[in-house]
């Protein structure tokens, strides 16, 4: 039941934009999987799911790709703690660290594995984003401002 459960839930979370744990719990009883708060929060740890920004705004529950268990909070913690500025120039998004985490950082972002992104150089304390176009670049910046003012309020 729980690997049916598991399926159901990754199948959920590509097909729609699901936000909180209360609408995933609807979707998997439409679905006709009958289950608690409790078990629906336990499957999203077993599961290693994290939020992500949404392109119009808001949050959805995804699977972070080539991660080990909780690497998705770790993820989010590196960025956090690297961040300082974000600048972009044309397809070229310029993200400025706290000196000596660059490298680190731009790792999380290769590791996102968003499509926006087609590769990444850090230097100490610089890192440069080589974006498909231009409105990519401004994309990108966007989601990481909202990871991290979301990380300001609440757990991802």
């Amino acid at each position: 039941m729980k690997i049916a459960r598991h399926a159901q839930i990754l199948k959920l979370i590509s097909q729609y934009d699901i936000e909180t744990q209360e609408e995933l719990a609807q979707r998997l009883e439409e679905t006709g999987f009958a289950v608690t708060q409790a078990t629906v929060s336990r499957d999203i740890r077993q599961l290693k799911l994290t939020k992500v920004p949404r392109e119009n705004g808001g949050f959805r529950y995804a699977v972070l790709q080539n991660t080990a268990p909780e690497m998705g909070a770790r993820y989010v913690r590196v960025l956090k703690e690297a961040f300082v500025s974000g600048d972009v120039a044309r397809n070229i998004l310029v993200v400025k660290t706290v000196s000596g985490m660059a490298m680190a950082a731009a790792k999380v972002l290769d590791e996102l594995s968003w499509q926006e992104i087609v590769g990444c150089i850090a230097g100490d304390d610089v890192i440069m984003c080589v974006t498909r176009d231009d409105d990519a670049a401004l994309l990108i910046l966007e989601r990481l401002k909202k990871i991290l003012d979301h990380v300001d309020t609440e757990e991802p």
